[in-house]
């Protein structure tokens, strides 16, 4: 099998969010629209619902198989097992509604408002599921290899990244200027302080 990082999880993911947010919104919109759009867009929010119930199936698995074999710590592994219990309630909320909706399209029944409104929840349980498996790659790198050392050096558009160097070593110039100033103005005290002795010290001889 093709070495994925941290596995396929993060692949079939992206579908199950993709076909199920359209699901919803095509039946959300639909019950406002005027035939025969109205028709059309309902069978396309329908094969979204079922492809994406489909395909959330090997979604749930290969995270399951990411939650038991990817290296965490204490905190992400909090992180990650609520992502994983938010995924298990939204997972089995879509599965239902799918086999609900198969069930009255093959009894010729129209899915009401209630199977709407159901659905439109589902999505909210999505979307909150979708933002922690976020938050379990972006806030705590479960599943990243490595991370950019992060610098304080900003690009802008149409930038010269050679200036940032000049810049950089311009800065470092003058603090390396500045340190020699400091240096020569300690050793130039420090003669003074010598000589002012040494003169002391020769009139206590002539004395």
């Amino acid at each position: 099998m093709l070495e994925i990082i941290p596995n396929w999880h993060p692949i079939f993911v992206h579908f199950t969010v993709a076909l199920f947010s359209l699901a919803v919104g095509l039946f959300v919109i639909t019950p406002f629209m005027k035939s025969p759009l109205k028709e059309e867009w309902q069978t396309v929010a329908r094969w979204n619902l079922w492809f994406g119930a489909g395909i959330t199936i090997i979604t749930g698995l290969t995270g399951l198989y990411a939650y038991n074999t990817v290296a965490h710590d204490t905190p992400s592994h909090a992180a990650m097992s609520d992502h994983r219990n938010w995924a298990i309630v939204t997972i089995t909320a879509f599965l239902a509604l799918a086999a609900w909706s198969v069930i009255r399209v093959r009894a010729t029944r129209h899915l009401g408002m209630v199977f709407v409104v159901l659905l439109a929840l589902a999505g909210v349980l999505l979307a909150s599921t979708a933002w922690r498996g976020g938050e379990v790659v972006y806030r705590y790198g479960l599943g990243v290899m490595s991370l950019p050392k992060a610098d304080m050096h900003r690009h802008g558009e149409g930038e010269d990244h050679n200036n940032g160097d000049e810049h950089s070593h311009s800065d470092d110039d003058h603090r390396q200027d500045g340190t020699m100033e400091m240096n020569r103005g300690v050793g130039e005290s420090e003669k003074e302080m010598n000589a002012h002795d040494g003169g002391e010290h020769d009139a206590d001889h002539a004395h």
